[in-house]
């Protein structure tokens, strides 16, 4: 058996092994969802031992019940950094999510059994969530494709937590033509762009490892030979104050977990983190979100696309991600 076939085997067993529920047939795709969005019959877990005890679904997401209504059928819920709030991708409450093609390197998280199972052909493409990077870097770490779409564009019903105002579910594919039909199938609205010509790229200027801004660069100018390098004013500012954001409603939504003393030590401190944002604090983050979003805008006005590394660095081993 090879170190692939090694891989897939483990992640097929860490899906059975978490999921309630398992192996829906139909004619349309496979899909594997992260246990923060609820399907209807199935307790939502979140990977966290405090949800250990929560009571079925009585009615599926929003989302569950558009795929299932053009077809899509699942083969379980995958697992995810607790309360999808951080970055490996690993929990300690039982086994952790596999890299398929990359054992030794973390799978990223939040969405880490997503990305796992997409990686490991388990599933034409899974759901998951982003509130800052949970889609995409797991999607980067195990060498498939993720989208975080536009806020609002899927709707959040049915999901943990309840209130964000950034967090959206969005799919992860093995191909770009995948996490289109995946798309289309996510949002009856989606169409694909027609053939654009002449690209018109910029690139954020943005702190990371050397490699990994060179082969960015270098992809970025097969699209446009002409691109230019550009710098946001407000791009650090805007990294400190969406950790703010999320950090506060995060605590708000989960806080009230802490008290069973359950939670693992990494997201406790993020939620006590949280928790200790004050209202101006937030109402300081509030402005840098619409001074940066105007910032974004202005960039964007005469141009395709702005583009930027989805990790500064290289994933980390297993072994030195102790978060």
């Amino acid at each position: 058996m090879t170190v692939s076939q090694k891989s897939t085997l483990k992640v097929k067993n860490d899906i059975q092994a978490y999921a309630l529920w398992l192996g829906e047939r139909g004619d349309g795709p496979a899909v594997a969802v992260k246990d923060v969005i609820d399907m209807k019959g199935l307790p939502t877990r979140a990977g966290c031992r405090a949800l250990e005890g929560a009571a079925n679904a009585l009615e599926d997401a929003a989302i569950i019940a558009r795929l299932r209504q053009v077809g899509c059928h699942f083969v379980g819920k995958t697992k995810l950094h607790e309360l999808a709030f951080g970055i490996t991708g690993l929990n300690p409450h039982g086994s952790n999510p596999e890299n398929p093609h990359y054992p030794a390197i973390i799978p990223g998280g939040s969405s880490s059994g997503s990305a796992a199972a997409v990686a490991a052909g388990l599933c034409d493409f899974a759901l998951g969530t982003d509130t800052g990077g949970s889609i995409r870097v797991p999607a980067a770490c195990c060498g498939i494709f993720g989208m975080k779409p536009s806020f609002g564009r899927i709707s959040r019903h049915g999901m943990l937590p309840e209130y964000s105002s950034l967090d959206c579910v969005g799919p992860l594919a093995a191909s770009l033509s995948g996490l289109v039909a995946a798309m289309a199938a996510m949002d009856e609205t989606f169409t694909t762009l027609p053939e654009v010509h002449g690209l018109k790229i910029n690139f954020i200027k943005a702190k990371g490892a050397k490699a990994v801004l060179e082969a960015v660069r270098c992809a970025v100018a097969i699209a446009d030979p002409l691109f230019q390098e550009i710098s946001l004013p407000s791009f650090a500012a805007a990294y400190e104050a969406g950790l703010v954001l999320m950090g506060k409603e995060t605590a708000q939504a989960f806080g009230p977990l802490m008290a069973s003393g359950q939670v693992a030590p990494d997201v406790s401190a993020r939620l006590r983190n949280g928790a200790a944002v004050t209202d101006a604090e937030a109402l300081a983050a509030e402005e840098v979100r619409e001074r940066f979003t105007r910032e974004v805008d202005s960039a964007l006005a005469h141009i395709d696309a702005l583009v930027l590394p989805t990790l500064p660095v290289l994933p980390p081993l297993v072994s030195e991600a102790a978060d």
